[in-house]
């Protein structure tokens, strides 16, 4: 039996459907102990409380940051709230992993970051996508140059975002309600990391046509890295059609089947639909969280809310496959399976890098610096399409040179 050194005491700000998400990881990751939680939905406190009788159960952020034993803090409490939940924790003297978005507003993610460094902890952007390994692989092989230079990226996401139940702040766009606020920071993530990181403009379009819900559901963009390599990226959340649709084996559900996804667009049609009751399904201990979070065994990769993402060099492109990726070369096609046990694993590996960065002094790469890079360019997607021109970008940030250190591939290694 493993022991393990030193567990990390983590709490977590806003139990909801992201919370939810990241539960199973944080109970598969022994050096994680989940000591506590706090939300102001005494149901969901409940819950919490229920499946973790040893946790501690608080209801508002400021008694949670008092306990003196947390020592970090996952904070996925509605997007308003990102900024102000992070810096009380910070002062606190206590370590963040902030889910996306980062927060609102440039000011608000320089105040996070400004916090975290006056009281010496951890702030970690959660931006989930980027962690994954066929990303991180997808990225060691653009940078071997074994398929030369990488040329060109491009992303594009069909999803069902639209459709889900959601609470009042998120039909609100200045709430950061809406697919340009909750998913541009998924795709521009995995961008950064997979061109280097220094994105240096962007000229973006935003949409909005389902009148039951009044928020943009889409968003389209053409955007630079600094040395000219082009991106494009797009997000269509209205679910009518599905990317995992365009695989043999992606089907064609994503959080609903096509069934049900005529039903809730028709219930909504008719305002019959129980959005407040759907919601609370999806959180810890309703009906529907554990057929969506809860898989047993790893699952093939299907493009969800990321999309499908194509990586284009001089001799060759890159793409997901069911358990790794597919490299298409000079010498045909390879199938490359490198996802372990876990699945494709990047909510267990954000966990892991917080970790790390606490207790192994190891680095903290999607640090606030590296979040606050990512807002900028969602932030700039949305000015673009509202003022119809390209916006230059000033806060972007390099990928460490050691990021890919320890990675190996069987097929960069000849084997």
């Amino acid at each position: 039996m493993t022991t393990v050194a030193k567990q990390l005491k983590m709490a977590m700000i806003g139990i909801g459907v992201g919370g939810a998400e990241i539960l199973p990881a944080m109970e598969s990751v022994e050096e994680i102990d989940l000591m506590a939680g706090a939300d102001i939905n005494p149901v969901t406190r409940e819950r919490f409380k229920e499946r973790y009788p040893k946790a501690r159960v608080y209801d508002s952020v400021e008694a949670l940051c008092k306990d003196p034993e947390v020592e970090a803090v996952w904070v996925s409490s509605p997007n308003r709230f990102h900024a102000e939940h992070t810096i009380i924790a910070a002062n606190h003297g206590k370590h963040v992993v902030v889910e996306k978005p980062m927060a609102l507003s440039i000011q608000q993610a320089e105040d996070m970051v400004r916090a975290a460094e006056k009281n010496g902890v951890k702030l970690l952007a959660g931006h989930t996508m980027s962690y994954s390994l066929p990303i991180r692989a997808m990225r060691r092989i653009i940078m071997s140059g074994k398929l030369g230079k990488l040329r060109a990226l491009h992303v594009m996401a069909y999803s069902d975002w639209m459709l889900r139940p959601r609470s009042a702040d998120e039909l609100d766009f200045s709430q950061g309600g809406g697919v340009p606020w909750r998913q541009t920071p998924h795709q521009i993530d995995t961008i950064r990391v997979l061109g280097g990181g220094k994105l240096k403009s962007v000229r973006g379009m935003t949409g909005q046509w389902m009148p039951e819900r009044p928020i943009p559901g889409y968003y389209s963009a053409y955007m630079e890295f600094e040395d000219g390599t082009p991106v494009t990226t797009i997000h269509n959340g209205y679910g009518y059609f599905l990317a995992n649709e365009l695989l043999p084996w992606g089907g064609t559900k994503q959080r609903y089947t096509l069934e049900e996804r005529v039903a809730v667009r028709k219930a909504m049609e008719a305002g019959t639909r129980k959005e407040d009751d759907d919601k609370q399904d999806m959180r810890i201990g309703g009906r529907a969280e554990s057929a969506l979070f809860r898989h047993e065994g790893p699952q093939p990769w299907t493009p969800g809310d990321l999309g499908l993402v194509i990586a284009s060099c001089d001799r060759g492109d890159i793409r997901h496959s069911a358990h790794g990726l597919y490299v298409y070369d000079d010498d045909g096609m390879h199938d490359i399976d490198i996802v372990g046990p876990g699945g494709i694993a990047q909510r267990r590996a954000e966990l892991d890098e917080i970790y790390g960065a606490i207790h192994g002094g190891r680095p903290l790469y999607h640090s606030g610096a590296w979040g606050m890079a990512t807002l900028e360019v969602g932030l700039a997607l949305m000015q673009s399409a509202k003022e119809r021109r390209e916006i230059q970008l000033t806060h972007q940030v390099p990928v460490a040179a050691d990021y890919d250190a320890g990675m190996s591939l069987p097929y960069l290694d000849g084997k």
